[in-house]
């Protein structure tokens, strides 16, 4: 009786050891999202992207970034994901250097990392994910152009100083501009992708500058904040209307889409933030798998006007 105790005690643990690296082979893998800043209308759009390819694909997307725009807590974020071994890492970089060794580093470890909306090209991430940022920025040159071929001065507006992406995206603006500007001392004023630092740049560009021509945002920042960026144009809307001043930003919310119809700005170059989420997923599953993806993979822009932007908002 003992001897065949011993045996079905030996087949229950055999069985049980079965089932459990059953139950371990069917676990989901868990890739991360890490943006520059987790509250923020656009990368909540990349998080929604994520977590809709992720059900999709039968994975985890781990949304995970830092509070505010903070090179030195995204830093911390992304090697705090590395000691946890997520399977597959997908970064927009506050910093593209400073990212640069945490990248490596997370290379180093075998786990597959990309960049997606900001790139950080000297590290050693197997590809970048999103819009083609100077393709952006040469698109809003040519639409201020356009619509003040005259020239005249500008003023740039940007989020973080160090940021790769939005770097390409000015170098396109002053291409795209071309002849006939000149650029507003001071240009590009940061606004570390705050809508209330933003707000407040705008404020003080038309009081020190009455008589500027065009502002050309290089995201969405200010107009986050709809009614605040209402009361930071409003000195210039009379201009806007007549075509002396010309305001066109990047990204395409619908609150931009809104601020564009009602006349508080003239055009947008918007990106895809929903597809850089899919795409962020849908690369890191296949690179788990061994496939192999073209650098970079570029998601789009949209050119909106008060022309189009009905369809847009619909």
């Amino acid at each position: 009786m003992g001897k065949v105790n011993m045996w079905c005690t030996a087949a229950l643990v055999l069985v049980c050891f079965s089932a459990s690296a059953g139950a371990e082979d069917k676990k989901a893998k868990v890739f991360a999202l890490v943006p520059k800043v987790t509250a923020h209308a656009f990368f909540e759009l990349t998080r929604d992207g994520c977590m809709d390819a992720a059900k999709k694909l039968g994975v985890k997307c781990d949304y995970r970034g830092p509070q505010k725009h903070d090179e030195a807590e995204q830093v911390q974020v992304v090697n705090d994901l590395i000691t946890r071994k997520v399977d597959g890492l997908a970064i927009s970089p506050v910093n593209a250097q400073a990212m640069a060794r945490v990248i490596d580093r997370a290379v180093a470890a075998g786990i597959p990392t990309i960049t997606y909306d900001a790139d950080s090209p000297t590290s050693k991430r197997a590809l970048y994910v999103g819009t083609d940022n100077k393709l952006l920025g040469l698109e809003m040159g040519k639409l201020i152009r356009k619509l003040r071929p005259k020239g005249g001065t500008i003023a740039l507006i940007t989020g973080g100083l160090a940021a790769e992406n939005l770097n390409q995206r000015l170098v396109g603006i002053k291409e795209g501009i071309g002849p006939g500007w000149t650029v507003v001392a001071g240009s590009p004023f940061a606004t570390d992708d705050d809508p209330a630092v933003g707000n407040q740049v705008i404020t003080d560009l038309l009081t020190k500058h009455p008589n500027l021509t065009a502002i050309a945002i290089a995201g969405g920042w200010p107009m986050f904040a709809p009614e605040a960026f209402k009361k930071a144009v409003a000195p210039a809307l009379a201009r806007m209307k007549s075509g002396e001043f010309v305001l066109v930003a990047g990204d395409s919310l619908k609150s931009q889409l809104k601020l564009v119809a009602d006349g508080y700005a003239n055009g947008l170059v918007g990106q895809r933030p929903f597809e850089m989420g899919q795409k962020a997923m849908e690369v890191l599953l296949g690179m788990s798998q061994g496939k192999k993806f073209k650098d970079p993979m570029h998601t789009g822009v949209d050119i909106i006007t008060k022309e189009n932007v009905r369809a847009f908002l619909k």
